[in-house]
């Protein structure tokens, strides 16, 4: 008999407040190994908050968080965010430095050599379709929103973490860039076999790239489940959502 695979992330009945105002309530949440779980909802219902919780941005102010089994109280904060990339809206790029430079950021800080760093900023420009030699000595601002994206991802990925948070990333891009993203990412993360954290308020967007979705209402989970599930849920707000599809 095999045991139960460990969970890439946990959280137990974790609650966070911020002052007087409670964001989180008793969250109990499992992410497998090589998952998209999709955290949905509107803004102001905790899903950014219940990101920064993973990479310990953030300490909860009630129960346990952990990754690869371990509470993030008793990781090294530097240590565990080596472990994971972390996606922004623009990529959250720094915009003194190159492309190469950003790519190679957290390879560097991992002790790479300048030669190991370069080679694998290569691999990872041509992984998310931006030809190194054209890019690699541009500098953000001369790259289109799209392409700032693909660069974020692409230094999220440069380390080769288990785990990818991403923080509703395609968000401000126009809908065909959008829509070619979303299907890049869809395929690198099948590839790669990474397990991912996906923050939207696009129900589309959690359809087409969440293994599960979380859907999140004042600070609770109301649904989870598969996008099949989603359809065919009674809960409210989820109702609210699919009706969105329809106008």
């Amino acid at each position: 008999m095999t045991s139960e695979m460990q969970p890439m992330v946990e959280f137990r009945s974790v609650s966070y407040t911020a002052g007087e105002t409670q964001i989180l309530h008793g969250l109990d949440l499992r992410i497998e190994q090589g998952e998209v779980l999709v955290l949905l909802g509107e803004s102001g219902c905790g899903k950014t908050t219940t990101l920064k919780l993973i990479n310990r941005l953030i300490d909860p102010t009630g129960g346990s968080v952990l990754v690869e089994g371990k509470s993030t109280a008793d990781w090294d904060a530097i240590k565990l965010r080596r472990r994971i990339g972390y996606v922004l809206q623009d990529g959250g790029l720094f915009p003194h430095f190159t492309i190469e430079q950003n790519v190679g950021l957290t390879l560097k800080l991992a002790g790479r050599s300048v030669d190991e760093a370069n080679t694998r900023t290569a691999e990872m420009l041509d992984l998310v379709g931006l030809v190194p030699e054209k890019f690699a000595d541009r500098f953000p601002h001369e790259l289109s929103g799209g392409q700032r994206q693909r660069v974020g991802v692409a230094r999220a990925l440069a380390a080769d973490p288990p785990l990818i948070l991403l923080d509703e990333p395609f968000g401000a891009l126009d809908v065909i860039t959008r829509t070619n993203l979303q299907k890049e990412f869809a395929r690198l993360v099948r590839d790669l076999g990474k397990t991912a954290v996906f923050v939207t308020h696009d129900l589309h967007e959690a359809r087409l790239l969440g293994t599960r979705i979380a859907l999140m209402e004042k600070g609770r989970i109301v649904f989870l489940g598969t996008a099949k599930e989603f359809t065919s849920s009674n809960v409210p707000l989820a109702a609210a959502y699919l009706e969105t599809l329809s106008d």
